[in-house]
Order: structure tokens, then C-alpha cells, then sequence
């Protein structure tokens, strides 16, 4: 069963966001420092368009098998489309908070950009992964700290808005900005071994703008104020003057933008005699 969920960026063309933002390259990186090897069995917990899937897939060739699973039918859906039919890769609609016995054990479980929706029952999520994991597999965690707060130079005014969105979107719709200092101590806090961590930077926008990241930024401020509309009325000129000037701001080559990447990594914990 597929629980109600309160998924701060859902509509209509999340997986098309999802596909476009995710850079092969840099899950290719990730996935090097979390030890994904060839051969492996992987869980893409919350797979979303099914892109990280197809990159892992490929990773863990030869002789390796992924299965992707996610809450939504519109996003498994994508996935099955444009990734599925391939020999090694599975696309399933599991919920993460629901037992995912049916699937077997693994050698890796990776969860990127998925706790940072969960402020509550990140913890029971890990729970339910660990039960998944192999006896000596791996829980990847790989999740942003400080989201979208960090760019420079802003207006104050920009910049108290944004602080002020996160704020509601971490009170209302159950959003973690702040996800990304708390994966190592979910992992030490639950018997994980041989834990790793790795830090790097993401949403790393300097210069030029790609057209990924001018979709996905601006689609990040649309569905913002979708959800909280009157946050925006104090802003000179309402939620169209800060679009404008967050346009503005974000098209010049000057403005600069970052957020920190967490990558945490740890083997399944002893089980108990």
C-alpha cells in the first residue's frame, strides 16, 4: 500500500525535472565513493525518473542487477519508458516506508536527495532499508545540507524570503534542509560499521548558466509559491518582483551558488545472537 505522502515538488512534471537536473557524471562520482563495484545487486531507494538507476546499471556491469522503486506511479512510470526493458534493471512502485522483503537482500542501498523530504521518519525508513541489506552490504546516504540558502551576493529581502519558504516548507510539508549533518549519525546511531563519510560540493553554479540548472532552480521557486503564496507579499512587487529579481540575479555570471553534498556510507550492522 502506498502511503498518502506530502512530497514538497510533486506535480505534473517531476520526473521531467528529476530526468533534466540529474548529471551522470557526478552520480557516476558518488557512486565511486561509496564503493559500488561491478557484479553488485542495488536498491535505488526513491529512483524517481529512473536516470541514477540507468547510470548505476551500468556501473555494476558486468554480471550486476539494480531494482528502482519509488511511491509514484507518474515517475515509475517514466522510468519503466525510458530506462526499463533493459537485461539487469527493475522498475517497482513500493513505498520506502512499508516492508520491502518481496525484493530480497542487497549488496548496496542507495538513497540520494530522498531524507531531505522526511524531517520525520527518516529513521524509519533506515529501519526498513537495513532489513533489505545484505549481511555485509552497504547503506549509501547521500542527501544536501543548507539547501538552497546559499548564494551570493542577494538582496536581504531575497534572501529573508527564501529563509522564510524553507522554513514553512520544513514545517508544513515535512522537508529537511538541514538533512545532510544528521546521515552519519542516523548510520552511528543504528549499529552501522566500517562508517564513511565524504563531502563535496553540489549545486555548485558559477558563470555561464546551464539551461539544467535555470529549469530546475526556477521550477524550485514555482512550486515554493504554489505552497506558500503569502510569503511572497511583503516582497516588493509580490511572488512576480521576486521571480524577476531572482531571475535577474541568477542570469548573472557574477552571482554565485553552492550546497554541500553528504555522502555516508556504512555495512549493515551485526545482527544480534
Amino acid at each position: 500500500m502506498i502511503k498518502e505522502s506530502a512530497y514538497l515538488m510533486e506535480n505534473p512534471e517531476e520526473a521531467t525535472r528529476l530526468d533534466i537536473k540529474t548529471d551522470p557524471d557526478a552520480v557516476r562520482e558518488q557512486a565511486r565513493l561509496c564503493g559500488i563495484t561491478p557484479g553488485a545487486r542495488v536498491l535505488d531507494a526513491g529512483c524517481g525518473s529512473g536516470k541514477t538507476t540507468a547510470v548505476l546499471l551500468e556501473m555494476i556491469q558486468p554480471g550486476g542487477s539494480i531494482v528502482g522503486v519509488d511511491f509514484s506511479q507518474e515517475r515509475i512510470c517514466f522510468a519503466q519508458n525510458k530506462y526499463g526493458g533493459k537485461p539487469g534493471i527493475e522498475f517497482r512502485l513500493m513505498d520506502l516506508r512499508e516492508p520491502l522483503d518481496e525484493l530480497g537482500e542487497f549488496d548496496f542501498i542507495w538513497m540520494r536527495f530522498v531524507l531531505e523530504h522526511y524531517l520525520e521518519g527518516a529513521q524509519e525508513i533506515i529501519a526498513m532499508l537495513t532489513n533489505s541489506l545484505a549481511p555485509e552490504g552497504t547503506l549509501c546516504l547521500l542527501d544536501l545540507d543548507y539547501n538552497c540558502l546559499s548564494h551570493y551576493p542577494i538582496k536581504p529581502e531575497m534572501e529573508a524570503v527564501l529563509q522564510m519558504l524553507v522554513h514553512k516548507m520544513m514545517h508544513k510539508y515535512n522537508f529537511d534542509a538541514y538533512v545532510g549533518r544528521k546521515l552519519y549519525s542516523y548510520l552511528y546511531d543504528n549499529a552501522f560499521r566500517s562508517i564513511e563519510v565524504n563531502m563535496i560540493p553540489h549545486h555548485l553554479i558559477y558563470g555561464n548558466l546551464k539551461d539544467s540548472d535555470d529549469f530546475n532552480w526556477l521550477k524550485k521557486i514555482e512550486m515554493a509559491s504554489h505552497k506558500a503564496r503569502e510569503k511572497f507579499e511583503a516582497y516588493p512587487g509580490g511572488y512576480d518582483g521576486f521571480l524577476d529579481d531572482f531571475t535577474t540575479f541568477f542570469h548573472d555570471p557574477r552571482r554565485f551558488t553552492y550546497t554541500p553534498l553528504m555522502i555516508c556510507t556504512g555495512k549493515r550492522p551485526e545482527k544480534n545472537p
